[in-house]
């Protein structure tokens, strides 16, 4: 069985173990600290943030059943990459995020991938992206860039890496109601998001590919209203959904939906009644977070089988996927990530 390795650095390392513990193709995630300047450091050595290391966690995975792209996309689902030294709760460069390399060629796959999560945040491109990928690669449309925001994530070759005591290898296990920095619907999605895969397999028709996907995400997350909108001349027509009757059609522009299209950019609203021009289609919505989709091929994340950098913004959108919430503030950066990956699938 042929096997690799990468190593992910994204706060505390037990959640950060748990989660890829439950990815497709991950054979192996164990705890430990890696790129400091002494020799097999303790936690309390390391928890001084003296040493120079990073909680991290080395991946171990079959690059036949995920690809080094996907696991990178992964990573970047759950942590905030503009957060310098923190994540969550938990402060300290010891608590630094990045990616650790082995084999230098793994850079021509994980740097596009960063270039991506740069120009979606509107941030500073990393040095090491590129400048080849920098321009005229990530699409026509790009966000206005906040001139001091860049990645706080490094991506740097390995230079140690020295598995953590004991007591903090499997620790969610352990101690399933132990401390995690990470929400439990980074684990829920991650399920959500590996199942519909595997279900909507080689299915054709886009159609029956939305209405499994919104049946799938309405029943596993309890949203209030999970649905499509496709893309009709200038206009959104009602496609799949679950949930009570909505809007049959919304215009370019208007409302979060017609917006979302118009931005080709994910919205996340957290009281609809402040969003400007907000169409009520229910008086029960009280929050929603709209995610563009464009045309399926080429997809960026397929295995890496086709170029990296090519996040399809350069494509129009022709659907958008539209989830509402009776709750305020239901939605934040993990559910914008992992629905973003689900839209691509569909």
């Amino acid at each position: 069985m042929n096997t690799k390795e990468i190593y992910f650095a994204g706060g505390c390392f037990w959640g950060v173990e748990h989660f890829f513990k439950g990815v497709d193709g991950v054979t192996e995630a164990m705890p430990g600290y890696a790129n400091g300047h002494i020799e097999n450091p303790r936690y309390e050595q390391v928890y001084t943030d003296t040493t120079g290391f990073a909680e991290t966690v080395r991946v171990r995975y079959r690059p036949d059943r995920v690809s080094l792209q996907e696991l990178t996309r992964l990573f970047f689902a759950i942590i905030d990459p503009l957060s310098v030294n923190q994540q969550g709760h938990d402060v300290g460069t010891r608590y630094r995020t990045g990616i650790y390399y082995t084999d230098p060629a793994e850079v021509e796959v994980i740097a596009p991938v960063f270039a991506e999560v740069a120009m979606k945040l509107g941030a500073k491109m990393p040095d090491f992206v590129p400048e080849s990928e920098k321009k005229g690669k990530m699409g026509t449309k790009k966000p206005d860039f906040v001139p001091e925001r860049a990645l706080a994530t490094e991506l740097e070759p390995l230079q140690c890496f020295y598995p953590a005591e004991e007591y903090h290898q499997n620790y969610l296990d352990k101690k399933p109601d132990g401390y995690c920095h990470l929400p439990l619907t980074a684990f829920r999605y991650l399920r959500l998001y590996q199942d519909l895969r595997l279900l909507l397999g080689d299915e054709p028709d886009p159609i029956a590919r939305m209405a499994n996907t919104a049946a799938m995400i309405y029943e596993r997350m309890k949203f209030f209203w999970v649905g499509f909108y496709r893309v009709d001349g200038k206009q959104l027509v009602l496609g799949p959904f679950q949930g009570p009757s909505a809007c049959l059609r919304i215009g370019y522009g208007k409302g979060v939906c017609g917006t979302a299209w118009e931005r080709g950019e994910t919205i996340i609203v957290p009281d609809v009644e402040e969003f400007p021009g907000h169409i009520a289609c229910s008086s029960l919505s009280r929050s929603e977070i709209v995610v563009p989709m464009r045309d399926s091929t080429d997809k960026p994340w397929n295995d890496g089988k086709d170029k990296p950098w090519n996040d399809g913004k350069d494509k129009p959108v022709t659907a958008v996927l539209d989830i509402d919430s009776t709750e305020l503030n239901t939605f934040d950066r993990i559910d914008a990530a992992f629905l973003e990956l689900i839209a691509g699938l569909v």
